[in-house]
């Protein structure tokens, strides 16, 4: 799913969480739900990449909640959504291909609240596209299955926004 919140790192240091924005700054303090809830990870050093996002009682994310709860108001419902294990206790794993990093990320995250796995879906696209669009998620992102992972789009990846959030009207955004 394409997530509508802020993209975020999450460095993970013996217990010791650092959000990191895209540009280097340390956002754990303005999260310190999240915070938590990523230091329950059980190995020594994970490095993730995801989307920190505010989620509303329909239980999807909100951008105007994520702002909310940046701007420090309470009891705003943060989530953070992670889609990628780059490193894992010293050893790279951004060079694994997608699948197999994914199959490393879930068992990390799974079962703790605040944190919640980004999975996957192979298939039909256009199928998967218009269910994410129903409910309305902001889209999807698709990436290829066997790729290392790269920082930024680096032409790996296609969006699709769904334009008309409530009904399921979507458009393709190739590499953008």
């Amino acid at each position: 799913m394409k997530l509508d919140g802020f993209r975020m790192s999450a460095r993970i240091d013996r217990g010791r969480v650092q959000l990191l924005t895209r540009t280097g700054l340390d956002w754990s303090e303005k999260y310190p739900s999240v915070s938590a809830a990523l230091a329950q990870v059980t190995v020594e050093s994970p490095y993730l990449d995801g989307e920190l996002c505010g989620v509303g009682d329909d239980g999807l994310p909100s951008f105007s909640l994520t702002q909310a709860a940046t701007d420090g108001q309470r009891g705003v419902r943060s989530v953070y959504f992670a889609f990628e294990l780059l490193h894992l206790d010293g050893r790279d794993s951004a060079s694994q291909p997608l699948i197999e990093r994914k199959a490393l990320l879930k068992p990390l995250v799974s079962d703790i609240s605040g944190v919640q796995f980004n999975d996957h879906e192979t298939g039909d696209g256009e199928l998967i596209r218009r269910h994410a669009c129903r409910p309305g998620f902001e889209g999807v992102v698709s990436k290829t299955i066997d790729a290392p992972y790269a920082p930024g789009n680096r032409g790996l990846w296609r969006k699709a926004k769904c334009l008309n959030r409530r009904g399921i009207r979507c458009r393709r955004l190739d590499r953008s």
